[in-house]
């Protein structure tokens, strides 16, 4: 990721830490405050706008941040399960489960998804496209049915190669913030499509309680890809080369549905039959490993992507990390005006830890907050892993101010969405 940006991040978070630790805060019951704010939650927020800020450093501030908030509540206000490092490790000790989960399946859906760029579908897709407007709309189509069991970053991926190849690269500033918002609404539906969802899947929430966000997605696709569609087709219609041979691997199709398959009918298992172990073992986790392993002399997958992928998920995790911390009874009571403007925020901070912060303060309904959270990084390049990776592939989508201006039916579109949800299927907030 890349930010303009200079300079050694984590120094500045640690005098951001050290002002804050001497700001002569007023000592609340239960910990201190700045203007009324929790510490905790000040150290939380400096440490999330470092990671807007430094793109190029976002291990080294989200590592950081957890450091600096580990050893202000372990000083200071201690933790639900006890005070100072005994505290703590108690704490670690209860989180251990869902964070070995994540790192599992982040890694495991980063092969996952390489399994299914190598298996050819990618290049035959461009044979489903119409000519006409209809064809950049379509191509968003696919890119939100992708999203539904692969990875948005991969389906953003995957459906931004195949624009530069059937648009010669000529890609619309408004069109490019479809394709992000195309991959994020896609996955805001499905527990496998976005690690948002798979968080509050691994949580013991009921997949079927997610599932009704299509319904805001459905809505916000139509939204923003018809507009976006005719941009893209003035600034440069479709080409397709019709007569380019592909050859579709299904094996590796193979692999990726039997991961999937096993992941489901893992999680399901435990939910239905052994709830009571489900925060004692990774068994999520470790299904998709097993899977991955057992596939091995069908197809191997590619190993290189490991480094890189465990250092994005180690990111992830620190801020997961750092959301569980929180003094979430602090926050505003849960209900469909603040699940909105979660929407609005996840636009500039990580979906990953509001996501966290949401599940540990319970009350939500789960398929507003996974359309909120999901779709809502859409509204900015950065707001998304999904728009990052994107924006990798066509620096020219680096641009606030373009993405804002050509992308201005991602908002209406996430509002209409938003509120269909509201009126079709109304506020019911559940337990898991």
């Amino acid at each position: 990721m890349y930010s303009i940006v200079r300079g050694p991040p984590v120094s500045c978070l640690l005098a951001l830490g050290a002002l804050l630790f001497f700001a002569s805060p007023a000592l609340a019951a239960d910990g201190p405050e700045v203007f009324g704010i929790p510490v905790d939650f000040i150290l939380f927020g400096a440490t999330l706008l470092a990671v807007a800020l430094f793109h190029h450093y976002v291990l080294q501030v989200a590592l950081t941040g957890l450091a600096v908030i580990s050893a202000y509540k372990i000083a200071f206000t201690g933790f639900k399960t006890g005070d100072g490092f005994g505290g703590f490790a108690a704490h670690m000790g209860h989180e251990w489960v869902l964070l070995v989960n994540l790192l599992c399946l982040l890694v495991g859906f980063a092969l996952l998804a390489r399994h299914f760029e190598d298996s050819g579908a990618p290049e035959v897709l461009p044979r489903l496209l119409p000519q006409g407007w209809l064809g950049p709309f379509v191509l968003l189509l696919i890119i939100w049915v992708l999203s539904g069991f692969l990875d948005n970053i991969a389906a953003a991926l995957i459906g931004g190669t195949i624009a530069a190849g059937v648009f010669k690269r000529r890609l619309h500033a408004g069109y490019l913030a479809a394709i992000v918002a195309a991959s994020n609404a896609g996955g805001a539906g499905s527990v496998v499509g976005d690690t948002t969802t798979t968080m509050i899947w691994i949580a013991g929430i009921s997949p079927l309680q997610v599932m009704p966000a299509y319904i805001a997605a459905a809505v916000a696709l139509v939204v923003f890809a018809i507009p976006a569609s005719l941009q893209q087709h003035r600034y440069q219609p479709i080409i397709r080369d019709l007569h380019t041979a592909h050859r579709i691997d299904w094996a590796r199709l193979g692999v990726v549905a039997f991961m999937l398959v096993a992941a489901v009918a893992t999680n399901v298992t435990v939910n239905l039959n052994f709830p009571a172990y489900a925060d004692d073992f990774p068994f999520l986790g470790v299904a998709v490993w097993v899977a991955l392993l057992l596939a091995l002399p069908v197809r191997k997958p590619e190993w290189s992507l490991l480094p890189d992928a465990v250092k994005g998920s180690v990111f992830l995790l620190s801020l997961v990390a750092c959301a569980s911390m929180m003094p979430v009874e602090k926050l505003p009571l849960a209900s469909w005006q603040t699940t909105l403007g979660l929407g609005f925020v996840s636009a500039v901070f990580d979906n990953i830890p509001l996501t966290a912060l949401a599940l540990k303060q319970g009350g939500y309904d789960w398929d507003f907050l996974a359309f909120a959270v999901g779709y809502g990084g859409s509204m900015l390049w950065f707001g998304s892993s999904a728009g990052v990776a994107l924006a990798n592939l066509f620096p020219e989508a680096k641009s606030v101010g373009r993405w804002l201006l050509h992308g201005w039916h991602i908002p209406i579109a996430y509002l209409a969405g938003y509120f269909a949800l509201l009126f079709i299927v109304g506020w019911a907030p559940r337990a898991g």
